[in-house]
């Protein structure tokens, strides 16, 4: 599996999402701060926060007895330009059609 996969794969889940999306926004989070965005158990916070570790998507760091985790830049710049690299397709299949149906429609 590819970086880019892996890292759809774990953002697959509602709730890993969530976890990157609060990180994005609020920055570095220890695994007991992060449990309340989905209310869930520790060690269930511990399996999601492990599948973003091992994708790549988060970084982990260790002070004392805690852990903290923080977004990977790499990650999030490589499914930006993923996505930008597909949305230039698009757009540009988009804009054919468009194209086509506008000749389309002058002729009749």
């Amino acid at each position: 599996m590819t970086q880019i996969t892996q890292a759809f794969a774990a953002l697959s889940d509602p709730t890993r999402f969530a976890i990157v999306e609060r990180l994005l926004t609020e920055g570095e989070k220890s695994a007991g701060d992060l449990q309340s965005t989905a209310e869930i158990s520790a060690p269930a916070i511990s399996r999601h926060l492990k599948v973003l570790r091992n994708a790549g998507v988060i970084h982990q760091r260790t002070a004392a007895q805690k852990r903290f985790y923080r977004v990977s830049p790499e990650a999030i710049q490589g499914i930006s330009a993923w996505t930008m690299s597909h949305r230039e397709f698009w757009e540009s299949s988009m804009n054919r059609l468009h194209a086509a149906l506008m000749k389309e429609t002058t002729r009749k």
